[in-house]
């Protein structure tokens, strides 16, 4: 499984190289990229809000390229920083915010796919989404990586529009009521991996007394 995410992430970036060509000859700033990418990804949110799971997919998918062409563009003209970073880490979670809040509000809301209990799905996706992108920033924090366990962001989004794109609210929508519980499951997985793994570095790593100790 990880040989085959790997030969898509080397075809997408292999399809995406013009585009980074265009953009680094146009010299545009990677934290322009990195704006557009979000209000993007914001629009797909308001769109699966809607209902328009479909048309949201595709949005998504189509301008997920954004992540990916902001980190690129910044190191092959040298812009990389550390603002840079802290710019792009923040404005990912405002996108995954509003993401997940806009299957929130579908749930609720839907006049035919309105579910109580996919609300509270759908909440707790987005709680351990959050979750395991505060423990990897803590652990980094404190001096630690913390990027281990089944779901990464690019995981996340491509669950949250191949699937879409294809299926919409196809079969009753129980395609798209199984993907969210997948990334609720998944990414609280996640999270209970990365809270062991710290745990691990950090107690079979000797503290240094303090002053006065």
């Amino acid at each position: 499984m990880q040989a085959l995410w790997s030969a898509i992430v080397r075809g997408y970036l292999a399809v995406i190289a013009p585009v980074a060509d265009w953009l680094v000859a146009k010299r545009v700033r990677p934290n322009t990229i990195t704006t557009v990418g979000t209000i993007c990804t914001c629009i797909a949110g308001a769109i699966f809000a809607r209902g328009h799971i479909s048309i949201g997919g595709w949005f998504l998918g189509l301008t997920a390229l954004f992540d990916v062409l902001d980190g690129t563009v910044a190191r092959r003209t040298g812009q990389s920083s550390t603002f840079g970073a802290f710019y792009d880490s923040t404005l990912d979670r405002v996108a995954d915010g509003f993401l997940l809040g806009g299957l929130v509000v579908f749930y609720a809301t839907h006049p035919v796919h309105a579910n109580q209990g996919m609300v509270i799905v759908a909440v707790l996706a987005l709680i351990a989404t959050f979750l395991t992108s505060y423990t990897n920033a803590r652990a980094e924090g404190l001096g630690f990586t913390a990027r281990v366990g089944v779901l990464q962001r690019p995981e996340r989004i491509t669950l949250l529009s191949a699937p879409q794109a294809f299926f919409g609210l196809a079969f009753h929508g129980w395609v798209l009521a199984g993907i969210v519980s997948l990334l609720a499951v998944t990414a609280w997985i996640t999270f209970f991996q990365r809270m062991a793994y710290v745990h691990r570095i950090t107690t079979a790593t000797p503290t240094s007394t303090s002053p006065g100790e």
